[in-house]
């Protein structure tokens, strides 16, 4: 790691209530040593391990701790925290911040200000082994996983209780590489306009039915999320599901195939990567009824469906020199087979091939199992968070550009 390579950056620091708050000190020495600003934020059951004095004189900072303290300047404290932040790490990270982050509690000035940044957070667990081991614990920490929330893992050894076992801060060392890591990978996508597509359609049979399938639309906000964090200003576009409009990315709405189909007509050409998440009907009803469709006595129901247009397709025949799509491939069998008729069919550079009758690797998990294929080779990925696999098609996808 080398001097100075942190030059600009803004750390904020959280510090939570365990003996390993000490290590702080070091942490915030280190970052200092690599040219980052770094503002401490404690608990106040931080300062009973760590006075706040130590971090204020490592930082030249006042450190903050108490939400409702008369600031030094006019404005809000914690809000200006988490503007300020181009990365939020949390060491030590006490079991009970896990719990809150995990479950959106804001009732102190640490977690306020966490909900509050859209900076990247990266979170050093400390704890008791049987307390890391809990399966509440590791439920937080699935649920923090699937946001993004990078995790640096406790390492094992001896603990302050007298313990052996997993739960030990992991090394200064380690969570400054951690650090490096992730701001050097943060603005690789500045100046790039990148969309996302994600999510279902919904085709439409009658006023009451549509033909739809089981696509969340997690793996596209994972991306959309990814590509801002990196730097990238993001165009999402949705269809309907689930979740919640990922804050600070411009986000617009479908429904059916057609709708997609021409907002990418519309919107793909502006942009230097494509990321076709979705997954779009292939098939649409060739007429749609203008009243519920009623049981006739028993009888069977025969519907008449049409093709819908293709739009990674339509988006690969126009792409300009430079552009780089990346379209996705859901399939229950010879995946890979599958995934180089689609790459050359639709003139992409990247397919995203999974097989979703794979435990961990289906609609609407928070994991997937993924095979990176392009022309020349493909690389198989194993078991990861939608977020992590984001940043891996992300890294793949910067390759090509």
């Amino acid at each position: 790691m080398a001097q100075g390579m942190l030059t600009g950056k803004t750390v904020v620091l959280g510090v939570t209530g365990g003996i390993a708050a000490y290590k702080a000190a070091d942490l915030a020495s280190r970052l200092i040593k690599l040219g980052a600003q770094v503002y401490a934020v404690m608990t106040r059951n931080a300062c009973a391990f760590l006075a706040p004095l130590t971090l204020e004189t490592l930082t030249n900072h006042p450190v903050a701790v108490d939400l409702f303290a008369r600031p030094a300047t006019w404005e809000v404290e914690h809000i200006a925290l988490a503007k300020r932040a181009d990365l939020f790490v949390v060491a030590p990270a006490t079991a009970n911040l896990l719990g809150k982050l995990a479950c959106g509690i804001a009732d102190d000035m640490l977690t306020t200000t966490l909900l509050a940044t859209r900076a990247p957070v990266l979170v050093a667990p400390a704890m008791n082994t049987g307390m890391w081991q809990n399966e509440a614990v590791w439920q937080n920490v699935r649920t923090l996983q699937a946001r993004g929330v990078g995790i640096v893992p406790p390492e094992s050894g001896r603990l302050a209780c007298g313990d052996e076992g997993e739960g030990r801060l992991a090394a200064v060392e380690t969570i400054v590489r951690r650090v490096c890591d992730t701001l050097s990978a943060w603005q690789d996508l500045a100046g790039r306009r990148v969309l996302v597509t994600a999510g279902p359609t919904r085709e439409p049979l009658d006023p009451v039915r549509c033909l739809t399938n089981r696509s969340s639309g997690k793996m596209g906000y994972a991306l959309a999320q990814a590509a801002a964090a990196r730097g990238a200003q993001v165009l999402l576009l949705s269809g309907p599901v689930a979740l919640p409009p990922p804050p600070g990315i411009e986000t617009l709405g479908f429904e059916t195939t057609g709708q997609l189909f021409d907002l990418m007509l519309t919107h793909a050409p502006r942009h230097d990567l494509v990321l076709q998440a979705a997954a779009p009907a292939d098939f649409q009803a060739e007429q749609v009824e203008p009243q519920k469709i009623k049981k006739q006595g028993g009888e069977g129901l025969t519907l008449r469906l049409s093709q819908t247009p293709d739009i990674a397709a339509a988006v690969g025949q126009t792409k300009r020199p430079g552009q780089i799509l990346v379209a996705f491939a859901a399939e229950t069998g010879d995946v890979e087979a599958h995934a180089r008729e689609k790459l050359v069919r639709k003139n992409a550079d990247l397919i995203v091939a999974n097989d979703v009758t794979q435990p961990g690797a289906g609609f609407d998990a928070d994991t997937n199992i993924a095979t990176l294929i392009t022309r020349n080779k493909a690389v198989p990925l194993p078991q990861m968070t939608k977020r992590e696999l984001a940043d891996k098609i992300l890294d793949a996808a910067l390759g090509l550009l």
